[in-house]
C-alpha cells in the first residue's frame, strides 16, 4: 500500500471509530489487535488519536480492521452484504445472530432463539424462518450475508455436514464473530480459534446468557450490539419490554459512559418508560456514571413542555 493510500484509509477508519466508540472502547479494540494504546494524541479528538496510533501499524492489520468495519474503499476487498429490505426474517433493530445447526436439533435451537430475544438478539433458524414458498438456499444466503455474528451449535454430526461447514466458512470469510457452542462436540479446524461456550449440563436460558456475554464483550460485536440495545430500550413498545431491556443493559460490563448519557437524555421521550419498576433499575444503573436520577415527575414536566410546543404562536 502506498503512503498516500494508507493515510486515506486510516483517515476513514478514524472517522468510523470516532462515530462508533469512546476512547476506552477504541483502546480495548486496538488491544485485541496487539496495537499499543499508550499514545497521547496531539488533540482531544478520537479521530486524531486513531490516525496517530495507526500511522505506524502494519498494512495487513490496517486492512483487517477496515474489513471488519466494512469500510468501502478500493483497497479493501469486501463481500457484499444483503440489504435490510431483502432479509425480512430479522426482528427490526435487533442484533442479528445466525444459528448454524443440524435440522435434527431444530426444536432445541428454536427454543434457544426465543430465549435470545430477551437480550435484544434476533436469531435466524433456517427451518423456522424460511417460508415454504421461498427457495430455502436463497433465504439462507440472505441470512449469512446480513448477519452480525454466527453461532455454531456443535452437536454430533455438525462436522460431517457440508452445509454447516459452509455457513461457518462464510462467517470466517466475512471476518465476523463465530461463537462455538459446545454440546458433545469440541471446536475443530478454523472454529477452534474462537471463544466458545460449554453447553453441556446447561439450560437453554443459561446458554442464551452465555452467548449474550460473548456478544456484549467481544470487540467485533460489542459496539454494534450496545448501539442496538440502547436504541431498543429507548423505543420500547411497553413497560415490560423496557424493564427487560434495562436489566439486560445493566448486565453489560464496562458500559460506555457516552451511551449512558444518551440513555439519560433520551428516556423522557418515551412514555412507555414511565414506570416505577423501570426507573428503579434505570437509576441504579445511572449511579456508576454519577448521572442524576430520573423520576416520574420528570416525565410529567416533559409532557407539559411538549404541549407548549404545540400551542399556536
Amino acid at each position: 500500500m502506498k503512503k498516500l493510500q494508507k493515510i486515506d484509509l486510516v483517515d476513514i477508519i478514524g472517522r468510523e471509530l470516532q462515530s462508533r466508540m469512546g476512547f476506552r472502547e477504541i483502546d480495548a479494540y486496538f488491544t485485541e489487535y496487539g496495537i499499543p494504546t499508550d499514545h497521547t494524541p496531539s488533540a482531544n479528538s478520537k479521530w486524531v488519536y486513531v490516525k496517530e496510533v495507526l500511522a505506524g501499524v502494519d498494512d495487513e492489520v490496517i486492512f483487517e480492521i477496515a474489513r471488519e468495519l466494512e469500510i468501502d474503499h478500493p483497497l479493501v476487498s469486501r463481500t457484499p452484504v444483503v440489504k435490510d429490505e431483502e432479509a425480512t426474517f430479522w426482528k427490526p433493530g435487533y442484533f442479528r445472530l445466525f444459528l448454524s445447526h443440524l435440522s435434527i436439533h431444530k426444536v432445541t435451537v428454536g427454543r434457544l432463539k426465543g430465549s435470545l430475544e430477551k437480550f435484544g438478539i434476533s436469531s435466524f433458524v433456517a427451518h423456522e424462518d424460511i417460508e415454504p414458498t421461498k427457495l430455502w438456499e436463497k433465504e439462507i444466503e440472505k441470512g449469512l450475508f446480513s448477519m452480525d455474528a454466527l453461532c455454531a451449535i456443535l452437536m454430533p454430526g455438525f462436522k460431517e455436514s457440508n452445509w454447516t461447514d459452509q455457513e461457518v466458512g462464510v462467517a470466517i470469510g466475512r471476518g465476523i464473530l463465530v461463537i462455538p457452542v459446545r454440546k458433545d462436540l469440541d471446536p475443530y479446524g478454523f472454529i477452534g480459534k474462537f471463544q466458545g461456550f460449554q453447553a453441556n449440563n446447561k439450560s437453554i436460558g443459561e446458554v442464551a446468557e452465555g452467548i449474550f456475554q460473548i456478544i456484549s464483550s467481544n470487540p467485533k460485536t460489542r459496539s454494534n450490539y450496545i448501539n442496538k440495545l440502547t436504541d431498543l430500550f429507548l423505543v420500547s413498545n411497553n413497560p415490560e419490554e423496557g424493564l427487560n431491556r434495562i436489566k439486560t443493559i445493566k448486565m453489560i460490563k464496562d458500559f460506555p459512559e457516552e451511551k449512558a448519557i444518551s440513555l439519560h437524555s433520551g428516556i423522557l421521550e418515551n412514555q412507555n418508560l414511565e414506570s416505577v419498576k423501570i426507573l428503579t433499575e434505570f437509576n441504579s444503573f445511572l449511579k456508576q456514571f454519577n448521572l442524576s436520577a430520573i423520576s416520574i415527575s420528570d416525565f410529567n414536566k416533559k409532557e407539559i413542555e411538549d404541549l407548549d410546543d404545540d400551542l399556536p404562536f
